[in-house]
């Protein structure tokens, strides 16, 4: 008889339900955290831009763009991260590899907060600003990757989707968390304190968010959660090569089944108010508001939609998602833009187009989950999420604010998101109805 090769011991078909409770927050935290960060850079973009980005009678847009170019710099590291933390995360175990990202986005986060400004030491400020935001890029991109095999593998039967859903639902509460404390502070500080000190407070209260998240990862067992051993009786297994390949595959899919989450979800969640500011002359406080409410339909919808993919299955959930806001984008920026428009017509309407995000961000996590074998889930969802958002969310900022200022278009955030969800519904349409039902590899 031949002994089959040695490997990690198989994780119980069904966890404990305080280790699933366990595996849940642990995963949670520090997606919090991470998007608590994201939000707080695209929330304080003006100012930042002011103390980082624009010299002594510089333009104001001008600094605009590059901080926004800063801000993709760092999606386009989130890829490296997920290679480098997935491929430790799938060799190693999940748990070191939560326990390094969440460090190294705390750190570096506050350090953001205690940076001198372009007024104190010139242009080396931008450079630190960027090679800190580099660090954030590494840490994300690995945080998603084992965050989400953590939830998605320790998940009971029959309710994957709504656990991977905690990892969007944790990205909203991060989001909303960012407005809120950059509302609070808008609310009580002058402009010249905003400029001078207040925005550093954000980013220096991720240090006691992640010490807590730290203290909660080391809670997790050393193999939580180990890749399944191969079957003694298992098929043969496939060469090298056409694992790559397939894996490679699967990375692109998953690339254009998320592009209108990261599209339209930096849109409507994270740029809206430097647009709603440098376009239609909002206030921050103002543009913040939008921001909240957007947030609050993305919050509202991302549960449900998990839980609901579970019984009807991830395609129809996020294909009806994906379809809500192509059609929808342009009409409810128009109703946003509207100078006369009621206040409760456009609150509704930044509502409504969270909520059409939350119906593709809800189910989306389970969904990469079930497309990568455990041999490689952290390394492939995370490539698969991280290049999404490199391209699509990342230079959303860029994008619409650059092609704005040069052709007066004022509905460019509108096309972008309907032009992007109109992609990804042709590439969720290839999904298999029963996925849902379907163990994991």
């Amino acid at each position: 008889m031949t002994t089959p090769a040695p490997g990690p011991v198989r994780p119980p078909a069904t966890p404990r339900p305080d280790e699933a409770r366990r595996a849940l927050v642990a995963g949670s935290v520090g997606n919090f955290i991470e998007w608590y960060e994201f939000g707080i850079y695209g929330y304080f973009a003006t100012v930042i831009a002011a103390q980082f980005f624009t010299p002594e009678g510089g333009s104001a847009v001008e600094g605009l763009v590059k901080a926004y170019a800063s801000f993709a710099l760092a999606f386009f590291f989130r890829p490296v991260g997920a290679a480098v933390f997935g491929r430790f995360g799938d060799r190693v175990g999940r748990r070191p590899a939560l326990v390094l990202v969440v460090c190294l986005m705390t750190g570096a986060t506050a350090m953001i907060g205690a940076l001198p400004t372009y007024a104190s030491i010139g242009a080396a400020a931008p450079w630190l600003l960027t090679l800190l935001r580099i660090l954030q890029g590494l840490s994300a991109g690995g945080e998603f990757g084992g965050a989400v095999s953590v939830m998605t593998e320790c998940a009971p039967p029959g309710r994957r989707g709504l656990y991977g859903a905690w990892q969007s639902f944790t990205v909203a509460l991060g989001l909303l968390a960012g407005a809120g404390v950059a509302v609070a502070l808008a609310s009580v500080l002058t402009t010249s304190q905003l400029h001078g000190w207040g925005w550093r407070v954000p980013f220096l209260l991720t240090l006691p968010l992640g010490l807590v998240a730290l203290r909660l990862r080391l809670r997790l067992p050393p193999d939580e959660p180990p890749a399944p051993a191969r079957p003694a009786l298992a098929a043969p297994a496939l060469v090298p090569g056409r694992r790559s390949a397939e894996t490679v595959r699967a990375v692109a899919l998953g690339i254009g089944r998320m592009m209108g989450w990261s599209a339209a979800g930096y849109t409507f969640l994270v740029v809206l108010p430097s647009y709603l500011q440098s376009t239609l002359g909002t206030t921050f406080q103002q543009a913040l508001l939008g921001t909240v409410l957007a947030n609050l339909g993305f919050a509202a919808s991302i549960l449900p939609a998990g839980g609901l993919s579970d019984r009807i299955g991830r395609r129809a959930v996020m294909v009806a998602g994906a379809l809500l806001v192509a059609v929808l984008a342009l009409p409810l920026l128009h109703v946003v833009q509207d100078l006369d428009g009621s206040p409760y017509a456009k609150g509704a309407a930044l509502f409504a187009a969270g909520a059409g995000v939350g119906l593709m961000a809800g189910p989306g996590p389970a969904m990469l989950a079930e497309m990568f074998p455990a041999r490689v889930r952290c390394t492939g969802l995370g490539l698969a999420y991280a290049l999404s958002n490199a391209v699509f969310a990342g230079c959303a900022g860029l994008i619409i604010t650059g092609v704005a200022e040069r052709t007066g278009n004022v509905d460019v955030p509108g096309y972008y998101a309907a032009a992007t969800c109109a992609v990804s519904v042709a590439a969720l349409l290839a999904l298999r109805g029963d996925d849902h039902e379907r163990a994991l590899r």
